[in-house]
């Protein structure tokens, strides 16, 4: 449906679905803390929305917001040579859940303002 063809309408939903994949990763990272040299893992999607904005000048139509996990072989934070930290991954899941909220809150003030022009006479 065109009404929701629209490139805020997409960046939300790529949006909703790239911090839904993130928490994934956090929550397998949260797992794992006590898995000797498990390494801690990360999802890159800054980088590359900024590298694609950079390229681009612009967001354009076919907007596809992709990202990489990429895992940390660089530190050994414990004996066990596994390098998660509770604390760290904790508050990142709580970020991600924030920007959720604030995506979802975006998305149902989007669909309040078509609501009302639908009423509206």
């Amino acid at each position: 449906m065109a009404l929701f063809d629209t490139t805020a309408f997409r960046i939300l939903e790529q949006g909703l679905s790239v911090m839904w994949q993130k928490q994934q990763v956090i929550a397998q990272n949260i797992t794992n803390e006590d898995t000797p040299n498990y390494n801690c893992k990360y999802l890159d999607f800054g980088g590359i929305l900024k590298d694609k904005l950079r390229a681009n000048g612009t967001i354009k139509k076919e907007l596809n917001l992709t990202q990489r996990i990429r895992v940390d072989y660089t530190t050994n934070d414990q004996a066990d040579h596994n390098n998660v930290d509770h604390d760290t991954q904790m508050a990142e899941y709580t970020k991600t859940g924030y920007q959720i909220d604030a995506l979802i809150n975006q998305m149902n003030g989007n669909f309040t303002r078509i609501r009302s022009a639908i009423v509206t006479k």
